[in-house]
């Protein structure tokens, strides 16, 4: 060796930083976590500051957040996460992390235990107490220095609120849905501390009897905390794990910390369970669901498209026009398409005038005889809406209806919802969630008119990170309130969005109009993705994410502005000897789409598109 010292001497430093008494590194060494009293700081790159995590918790018998001394520590153990995945952004997801617990204790004497984790992309903490003590208040908090940008949405236990651009983290009425604040704040929470350099916070592994949470910095602008939906008994005395994926955009969009932190999965077979885009009749007829002749075209949508599956939402119950549900399945199975249905969870919105049906899934007895009812009528899934916050009890109810599901092979999307924490490792048949701004909210205000083109160029980098996403994408023509998105813009969004069950929100005649090319590519589309890369983007002005599905790649762009963009890019990650594309990009006006073919050389790719606009490329 020329220089065995130096060897020596380095060594040395990056076994006291993973080892030593204070210190803590990823295995890739871009990450490094201080001990600082109570807090964590954390350092990338050139010792670049990211945040400082404040540790603690208040329990009914003690408070574990004042005047806590560090007592001892373990030495750093390496944990390696390899596991498959039915749906999401990757089918073969690895990680590795270095992990250490620092035990702390109180003035009277009792612990509390912070097992932290650096990953090669992110940090994730999770506490440790004595079994069955109830946790009151959860006092972890990230620092956010004033002037730095961030993307976060407003507090809603629905989570279906936009991603305002902010520097300041103040307390304000919310511009956007006309609600205030309150300094309560939604996860998942991105932060651009330096310039390049970002960190997308959120939680992950709820188990039975945890807390849902979300973030709050009313009494300090600079200090996100965790704040419980409710008191909580730690499933086995351990906290859910709080993260922070930390690195540029693309570490950010790639990361799949949110699963690996997860419970592996609970099922031991899950051969039966089918990602799969579904025809969806609520964005255009809200009540369409009560119409038996209209279901039944929204059936033969979902087979001309060869897609598997139609969705039959809200009021099926009470079904007029020729027929009733059990009518529905009898079609669907003459067209060789399979059946979803709607229920409401029974929790928040609830009475003679709610939507029906909301009482047959909210105990055990019930769920059983309907779940029963639905493999003897052939149903393939559940959609549950209209969830309360996700205090324990409600953590609880989905849970069991996630397990309950996966005994009776039934597929689950839960909408009116939080958002996922990990859940689409733990139970596969989990196969979305709303919790978003989505497509739904052309229905219901103008406001989606406006934000949409920024709005989809934000929840990339968001949203959409920590799991599927049921947006409802791909609409053409327009609800009770029109896009002014490009329909290349439209075009791109269901590869753009991933969702185990991507619901197309658009009427038959809106497909029907499409160019033949463009028809066909969204018949073939997948649900399901073995690979995902961010090549392009910022957050709220565009978007370019490559998925391959075996050897196809799909590049979906858009520009979230209101001014003509050249989009430019490069394939080279995408690793493909393919020396052609299929490209569908604006056209002339809003309303058409270009269909051509675009040489690939080693250069990098440059698009125009309109305001608002978009395109998808599918590279075979």
């Amino acid at each position: 060796m020329k220089h065995p010292v130096r060897f020596l001497l380095l060594l040395a430093s990056i076994c006291l930083c993973s080892c030593g008494k204070r210190g803590l590194e990823s295995p890739n060494h871009r990450l490094n976590a201080e001990v600082e009293g109570q807090s964590l700081a954390l350092y990338y790159d050139n010792a670049q500051l990211v945040t400082r995590i404040h540790l603690g918790l208040v329990t009914d018998q003690g408070n574990l957040d004042s005047a806590l001394v560090l007592k001892r520590s373990t030495a750093a153990r390496l944990v390696t996460d390899d596991y498959s995945m039915v749906t999401g952004k990757r089918s073969h997801c690895r990680n590795q992390a270095h992990e250490r617990t620092f035990t702390y204790a109180n003035a009277a004497g009792q612990t509390l235990e912070a097992i932290v984790r650096l990953y090669n992309d992110g940090i994730a903490v999770r506490y440790r107490i004595p079994e069955g003590v109830k946790v009151t208040d959860d006092r972890t908090s990230y620092s956010v220095a004033a002037g730095v940008d961030r993307w976060i949405a407003p507090y809603d236990f629905g989570n279906e609120q936009p991603f305002p651009h902010d520097t300041e983290g103040k307390a304000v009425r919310n511009r956007y849905m006309r609600v205030m604040t309150d300094g309560k704040w939604s996860y998942p929470a991105l932060v651009e501390p330096q310039k390049d350099l970002f960190m997308l916070i959120s939680e992950s592994d709820l188990r039975r009897n945890d807390s849902g949470s979300y973030l709050v910095n009313a009494d300090d602008p600079e200090q996100y905390r965790v704040q419980l939906e409710g008191p909580s008994a730690f499933c086995e005395g351990l906290s859910p794990w709080r993260f922070a994926i930390v690195g540029s955009l693309a570490d950010v969009v790639e990361s799949t910390l949110v699963t690996d932190l997860a419970t592996p999965s609970q099922i031991a077979d899950s051969g039966w369970i089918q990602p799969g885009i579904s025809s969806w009749i609520y964005w255009a007829y809200n009540h369409g669901s009560k119409d038996f002749a209209l279901v039944k075209q929204y059936i033969d949508l979902a087979a001309g498209m060869g897609w598997p599956y139609c969705l039959v939402d809200w009021e099926w119950p009470e079904m007029t026009g020729g027929g009733d549900i059990d009518d529905v399945m009898a079609y669907a199975r003459q067209k060789g398409v399979k059946i979803n249905l709607w229920y409401n969870s029974g929790t928040s919105l609830v009475g003679p005038t709610a939507p029906q049906p909301q009482d047959r899934l909210n105990n055990a007895e019930n769920r059983e005889r309907e779940m029963r009812r639905l493999n003897e009528i052939g149903a393939s899934g559940i959609k549950v809406d209209f969830f309360s916050p996700h205090n324990d009890t409600i953590v609880n109810y989905y849970l069991d209806i996630l397990e309950d599901a996966a005994r009776h092979h039934l597929l689950v999307d839960f909408h009116g919802c939080t958002i996922p924490n990990g859940w689409q490792r733990t139970w596969p048949n989990m196969m979305s969630m709303e919790g978003i701004f989505g497509a739904e909210w052309y229905n219901n205000y103008p406001l989606m008119t406006r934000l949409a083109a920024s709005h989809n160029a934000t929840v990339t980098y968001t949203r959409n990170v920590i799991g599927p996403m049921d947006y409802t994408p791909g609409t053409f023509t327009d609800s009770q309130f029109p896009h002014i998105t490009t329909n290349a813009h439209e075009l791109a969004l269901p590869v753009l969005f991933e969702s185990g069950l991507q619901h197309m929100a658009d009427r038959p005649e809106g497909y029907a109009a499409l160019p033949d090319e463009a028809k066909q590519v969204y018949s073939d589309l997948p649900a399901a993705w073995d690979d995902t890369k961010l090549l392009a983007g910022y957050p709220g002005k565009s978007a370019v994410i490559a998925r391959r599905s075996g050897q196809t790649w799909y590049v979906a762009g858009i520009n979230g502005t209101e001014e003509d963009a050249a989009i430019a890019f490069s394939l080279k990650r995408l690793d493909s000897a393919a020396q052609t594309a299929q490209l569908f990009s604006d056209g002339e006006t809003d309303r058409d789409i270009r269909v051509s073919s675009l040489p690939l050389g080693d250069g990098p790719v440059r698009i125009p598109c309109r305001p608002r606009g978009g395109f998808l490329l599918v590279i075979r």
